[in-house]
């Protein structure tokens, strides 16, 4: 068979295979069939069979995790069965696709749970029976290694400048400008750079506030402020808070995750044999 007798069939399967969807009005439709129903509120799309059945919904998350690094992805839910809720990945027909029809195309494309028949039970159930891994880059793995590490320091500052992890104190700040206390970001701009020292009075490192960066005392330097273009969020004035944690995991000396404090039984010393 000649080459482009090949290519013309298979262009042609591909365009006999195509299938065409358009949402108008709350209606779903596949190659100009109705196929499914569709309604929203905030970010959450509930989608129903023709008789206005709800079936399942789909549920847009948008967050961020660390910096300037965020994640987005959906949690999907069966109406009929809520014993659990997945989160997974979901794709769009552009990168200018609005929600509602990336919710439609990822309907029918990624997870074929509607067809030209309409929704797809049988489908449905077996992503649940059978979830499927999310996709993460490396960026955004990265990411959740250094939240869950945060997260497990659970650092506040209070209002005299101490550093606090799950309750302890561990360091403190220095140099602190004339807003702290009554603001928790730091805006102003001032020549003496903000120092961070542990419980010991050891320094750790400081925040410069001119270039907002945070230099360790070994010399490992992190840039807070970035230009960041899309959905992410810009980090133009952080918190505290938000300097103390980055400081604790570019230097993992700084701050150890306490241990839980174990009590043995209580033995009275005059306890009767």
């Amino acid at each position: 068979m000649k080459k482009s007798t090949i290519i013309f069939f298979t262009v042609l399967g591909i365009l006999c295979n195509a299938q065409n969807f358009k949402t108008k009005r709350g209606i779903v439709s596949l190659d100009g069939v109705h196929v499914a129903k569709i309604s929203n509120k905030s970010n959450i799309y509930t989608f129903m069979d023709l008789s206005e059945t709800p079936m399942y919904t789909m549920e847009f998350i948008d967050k961020s995790i660390v910096d300037s690094v965020r994640d987005s992805y959906i949690k999907l839910n069966r109406v009929y069965n809520r014993d659990k809720t997945i989160e997974m990945d979901y794709i769009s027909p552009s990168a200018f696709s609005g929600e509602e029809k990336s919710a439609v195309y990822t309907s029918i494309k990624g997870l074929k749970v509607i067809d030209n028949k309409g929704i797809n039970v049988k489908n449905l159930d077996e992503i649940f029976k059978n979830v499927p891994k999310r996709k993460l880059d490396s960026k955004t793995k990265d990411a959740y290694t250094t939240r869950n590490k945060i997260d497990k320091l659970n650092i506040e500052v209070n209002k005299v400048g101490e550093i606090i992890s799950n309750g302890v104190p561990v360091g403190y700040f220095t140099n602190l400008p004339v807003s702290f206390g009554s603001e928790d970001t730091i805006t102003d701009k001032t020549f003496i750079d903000i120092e961070v020292y542990d419980a010991k009075s050891k320094y750790i490192g400081k925040y410069i506030t001119t270039t907002k960066q945070i230099k360790t005392a070994n010399g490992k330097i992190f840039t807070i402020y970035r230009e960041i273009s899309g959905r992410a969020a810009l980090l133009k004035f952080p918190t505290y808070k938000a300097i103390a944690e980055r400081m604790a995991i570019m230097d993992p000396n700084f701050i150890k995750v306490q241990e839980k404090v174990i009590v043995g039984d209580v033995v009275k010393g005059n306890a009767e044999k």
